[in-house]
């Protein structure tokens, strides 16, 4: 007997299993679909998982701080009691250092400002109170070890930073869209774990359902493509790329944990920290560790993936250059012989801001592009997703009239054609893992 739905979601990362929620909520019968064993287990699992407010741009800031409140009311949002427990937002901040590189945070400073998103300046004194560790000279552009110059000061000193205090970071981000799916499944959404999606069924030029490994079809008229770093290959798959301008990849990702300094408990103390100076940021781990990645500078080589499936998981060097980075701005570091952290992959854009849109096939949906940077904004990006679907599926032209959504709890309305697959690049991003 072939299984019907609504709504056919494939991939129960965090985002995938907040847009079943939402769906759900609104009455839609919704089946995900997740070739791994348990919601989150995917690339979410490997998410730094920072809550952040620092956008360069005034909707990706809108949609963060937006995001925020659902994940400081994570209870309240799920309005359902997850028996393995709950995941916890550290609300600890983020100070983000001022630079050349980020035009001082002028842009990011005024953003928050015509949204009433709080933050602080910190001169150099307020930095080094907080993070008495910390050295702030500069030593931009980024180089790796082996580069001449590298660890030798450029010039100057940090002048300050701006502290953006509804900030932090999750501790579980695989938990997170555990609770998310068993709250959808409270609503009557259906997960089916272990299940890879081999076809995208069509029929009369418009979405039906997909076929699965097993040979089992699901029909529906409406799919989402929710796949993480498969999402390139699902696309192809449905033969909706040809009026993509936006296009994904699959970018392996390197992030370390290194022991915090003597004498300083950074889990306790510290904070999110972004550095664009020497191209890191950084945050508490579990053991008083700091964990470090990287903000993507033009020296360190990207690492595109064509088989998500199948690629190298264990470390290289570049888990040594981001604690070596780091180390110039925390003399006192101590790097470890054995490397520890994770390898994973990200969903990325050309921009590396996400696409949230319709596609070219008549019921068929991406949320794709969304590694490094959307993971914060999972609770508003599957409402924004299952209102998106209500408008299409409605009669609505997105592409000539995009959805204008309401953001409910900061009362705002964003365009959601600043998602569109068919955007021209957005020259305002940072074209890094800050968005």
């Amino acid at each position: 007997m072939t299984r019907t739905a609504d709504v056919i979601i494939i991939g129960a990362g965090v985002i995938g299993a907040a847009t079943a929620l939402e769906l759900a909520r609104l009455g839609y019968r919704t089946v995900s679909v997740d070739r791994n064993a348990q919601a989150g287990h995917g690339s979410t699992s490997g998410s730094c998982a920072i809550i952040r407010m620092h956008y360069s741009t005034l909707d990706g800031t809108a949609f963060a701080y937006e995001g925020y409140f659902y994940w400081r009311d994570w209870a309240d949002y799920l309005e359902a009691a997850d028996p393995n427990g709950l995941a916890t937002f550290r609300e600890t901040g983020c100070l983000v250092l001022q630079t050349g590189m980020n035009g001082h945070l002028e842009k990011h400073m005024e953003n928050s400002r015509a949204l009433d998103c709080p933050f602080e300046q910190w001169v150099q004194a307020e930095i080094r109170r907080r993070l008495p560790f910390f050295e702030l000279e500069h030593f931009h552009p980024a180089k790796r070890p082996d580069q001449p110059g590298f660890g030798e000061p450029t010039g100057g000193e940090i002048s300050g930073g701006v502290f953006w205090p509804t900030a932090g970071y999750v501790t579980d981000p695989a938990l997170s869209a555990q609770n998310l799916a068993y709250a959808a499944a409270q609503k009557g959404a259906q997960f089916l774990y272990r299940s890879t999606v081999t076809e995208i069924l069509e029929n009369a030029g418009r979405t039906m359902g997909v076929r699965l490994s097993s040979g089992e079809e699901i029909h529906a008229p409406v799919v989402i493509n929710v796949a993480g770093p498969a999402s390139a290959r699902i696309n192809a798959m449905a033969g909706v790329l040809d009026d993509m301008t936006i296009t994904t990849r699959a970018l392996r990702q390197e992030v370390c944990h290194v022991p915090a300094p003597a004498g300083f408990d950074f889990y306790e103390n510290g904070f999110v920290v972004s550095d664009s100076d020497i191209s890191c940021y950084c945050r508490p781990e579990l053991g008083n560790n700091i964990l470090i990645g990287s903000e993507d500078p033009p020296c360190d080589p990207h690492v595109w993936v064509e088989d998500d499936t199948d690629y190298d998981r264990s470390f290289t060097d570049q888990w040594q250059v981001q604690a070596m980075r780091l180390g110039q701005r925390v003399p006192s570091l101590g790097i470890p012989s054995r490397s520890r952290g994770v390898v994973d992959l990200y969903d990325v854009t050309d921009d590396w801001i996400p696409i949230y849109d319709r596609s070219l096939l008549p019921g068929f949906y991406m949320a794709c592009g969304t590694s490094g940077n959307q993971y914060k904004n999972a609770p508003i990006a599957g409402k924004m997703m299952a209102a998106l679907v209500e408008y299409c599926e409605n009669g609505n032209d997105h592409d000539a009239s995009p959805l204008q959504f309401r953001l409910p709890r900061i009362g705002r309305t964003i365009d959601t054609g600043f998602y569109s697959r068919k955007r021209p690049i957005n020259t305002e991003s940072s074209f890094s893992v800050l968005g």
